[in-house]
């Protein structure tokens, strides 16, 4: 990334895409409560049963439903960081079509992902939460969501005030 001199404008790339974003405001500078209402949520996230792997596979998979740059760039950082092979990650958006690279498992929480990060067009489609809750049980289902929410959350803040990735 490289920020184009006296502007705030700050140009990144992720996978070969450039996105050009500028920041709106430092949301912890102006309202720090608002961003610790998000920070206890990920509390909450490195206490459940969902893999760390399982957590980035669906936060780099809404980031990318959502737009969010700033966070795939991250979250898909930390993958690789915790183990996650660059292949996978540059499959993810096109998981669908490569499902031999994801385990059933992986595919539900990316169908999962995409239907509640969707949430406009049907939501959670009874027919998916169903196998969800078979696969998972009812305790893990919610986890699944919660990481799922959350995500969301970070995304639309993110994107709302154009933050972008400080590496």
């Amino acid at each position: 990334f490289f920020t184009m001199p006296e502007t705030s404008i700050v140009c990144i790339f992720v996978h070969g895409k450039m996105s050009i974003m500028s920041q709106r405001l430092i949301i912890e500078n102006i309202e720090p409560s608002a961003i610790n209402v998000l920070l206890k949520l990920e509390q909450y996230l490195d206490t459940v049963s969902v893999s760390k792997t399982n957590q980035y596979l669906i936060k780099i998979r809404a980031s990318q439903i959502n737009g969010c740059t700033y966070c795939i760039d991250m979250h898909s950082r930390h993958a690789l960081e915790f183990g996650e092979m660059p292949e996978r990650i540059d499959l993810i958006s096109n998981w669908r079509n490569n499902t031999n690279s994801f385990s059933e498992e992986e595919q539900l929480l990316l169908a999962v992902t995409e239907e509640i990060t969707l949430i406009n067009e049907k939501g959670l489609s009874d027919d998916l939460y169903r196998k969800t809750e078979l696969f998972f049980g009812q305790k893990q289902t919610v986890q699944i969501v919660m990481v799922v929410i959350t995500i969301n959350a970070w995304n639309r803040l993110v994107v709302s005030f154009k933050s972008a990735p400080t590496h």
